[in-house]
C-alpha cells in the first residue's frame, strides 16, 4: 500500500530541530548566574541550580542523539511527522522554564512535580515522533524488530517517570534521582537491546 501523503527530505527537519534545541540550551546556560556570596559558601548555594541544569543539558542533549538516530532512519517524512516533530519540540522548550521555576521555588513538591511533568510529556512527544517515523518504515518496509524492542523500552521509560511523581510527594531529591536513572538509559540508543540487534540484523528481515 502506497502512502498518498506528501514526501519530503529529512534534511530541513533535521536542520531546524538542531537550531530550536542549541537555543533551548543556550538559554539553560543563560539563566545560570553567579551567587552574592564569594568562595565555597556561596558556590555551594548553587549547587542545587547547577544539578539541575546538568540533568537537564543531558537530557536535552540525549533528546537530540535520539533525534538523530531516530531521523536517520527514513528516508524521507510526511506532515504527521513533522507535526509530531514540532509538537516534541514545543514540550522540549519548556525545559528552561521548569528548570528556573524549579530553582526560584527551592525544589518544593509542586514544583518537582511540574518538572517531572515536564519529562513524562516530553518523553510522550517524543514517543508520538517514533511513532510517526516507524509508520513510515511500515510503509518503506524497513521497520526491524530493533524499532519495536525500542518502543517498550520507551514505554517502560515513562512507567519509571510516572514513578518519579508519584516519589515527588514525599522525597523531591529522590525524584529527581529517579528521572536523572531514565535518562540515562538513553545514553546510547541502543542499549540494552545489542543481542536482540545482533540476532535481527543476521535475520536480515524486516517487520511486514
Amino acid at each position: 500500500m502506497a502512502d498518498t501523503n506528501a514526501q519530503m527530505s529529512t534534511a530541513r527537519l533535521e536542520a531546524f530541530s538542531d537550531g530550536v534545541i542549541a537555543v533551548i540550551i543556550t538559554i539553560m546556560v543563560l539563566e545560570l548566574h553567579v551567587p552574592h556570596e564569594n568562595g565555597w559558601a556561596g558556590l555551594w548555594s548553587v549547587v542545587p541550580r547547577l544539578s539541575v541544569y546538568a540533568l537537564s543539558f543531558l537530557m536535552v542533549g540525549i533528546y537530540w542523539i535520539n533525534h538523530h538516530e531516530l531521523v536517520r532512519r527514513t528516508e524521507f517524512v510526511d506532515y504527521r511527522v513533522l507535526w509530531a516533530n514540532l509538537i516534541f519540540l514545543f514540550v522540549l522548550s519548556l525545559v528552561p522554564f521548569v528548570v528556573d521555576y524549579l530553582d526560584e521555588k527551592n525544589f518544593d513538591t509542586f514544583s518537582t512535580l511540574l518538572y517531572d511533568a515536564t519529562m513524562v510529556a516530553a518523553g510522550m512527544a517524543f514517543l508520538l515522533l517514533r511513532w510517526s517515523v516507524m509508520r513510515r518504515q511500515w510503509y518503506a518496509g524497513s521497520l526491524q524488530r530493533r524499532d519495536m524492542l525500542e518502543l517498550w523500552k520507551h514505554g517502560i521509560c515513562l512507567a519509571i517517570y510516572v514513578l518519579a511523581i508519584a516519589m515527588a510527594f514525599y522525597r523531591t531529591w529522590l525524584s529527581l534521582v529517579i528521572t536523572g536513572l531514565v535518562t540515562l538509559v538513553w545514553v546510547v540508543p541502543e542499549a540494552g537491546m545489542k543481542e536482540h540487534s545482533k540476532a535481527a540484523r543476521a535475520e536480515n528481515t524486516p517487520i511486514e
